[in-house]
């Protein structure tokens, strides 16, 4: 016996389970185009980012940034992340600061290194907002490489690895790999990365 659903009856299911959020996560996850919501969201550290939120807004929910968000509350930058922009922000995950030497993200913390630990995460904002496409754009004009100036002064340099695989190189000529790009915010876009970047 085959079982007939109506176009009308299946928009109103996923309408549904959209609204109770209990559609799978690959039928949520959208970048863009072909987006199942109203809006393109992309899963990140299990929950979706929605481009109608600012950066904060979204930086929150996600289970994989809470070290970062953490950080940008000690550093007092929550305001300007929550601010106009547009700004393009490269998001270390939990992982990436647990790399770092043991007691770096305790001492970075305290009260008293507020002016390190701001220079380090304005090292990770840049002014403006470039997606994915744009960075290929521009990299293609450019050898393969481009040079970004960060809210903190310095630059860091995007590029490509040996897989093809997209990075982001610091000052000191550490590599981070983006492992998300194009997680588009109302005020810039984020692309989750896998190391802390240094100035």
């Amino acid at each position: 016996m085959k079982i007939r659903i109506s176009p009308r009856a299946l928009a109103l299911g996923m309408s549904l389970a959209l609204a109770a959020g209990t559609l799978p996560a690959f039928a949520q996850m959208s970048g863009g185009m072909g987006s199942m919501g109203s809006e393109g969201t992309v899963m990140v550290g299990g929950a979706a980012m929605y481009p109608s939120r600012n950066i904060i807004q979204n930086a929150v929910h996600s289970k994989d940034h809470t070290t970062l968000v953490a950080a940008v509350k000690a550093a007092g930058l929550v305001k300007t992340l929550e601010g106009p922009g547009p700004f393009t922000v490269f998001a270390p995950t939990n992982e990436a600061f647990a790399a770092l030497p043991a007691g770096t993200v305790d001492t970075l913390l305290k009260p008293e290194n507020k002016a390190e630990l701001t220079k380090i995460l304005t090292y990770h904002v840049v002014p403006g907002r470039y997606t994915s496409a744009e960075l290929a754009a521009d990299a293609a004009k450019n050898g393969g490489t481009v040079s970004l100036k960060t809210v903190e002064g310095d630059s860091i340099t995007i590029g490509k690895d040996d897989m093809g695989g997209w990075t982001v190189t610091d000052d000191k000529g550490n590599v981070a790999h983006i492992t998300i790009p194009d997680v588009m915010q109302s005020n810039g876009v984020i692309f989750v990365i896998d190391k802390v970047l240094m100035p």
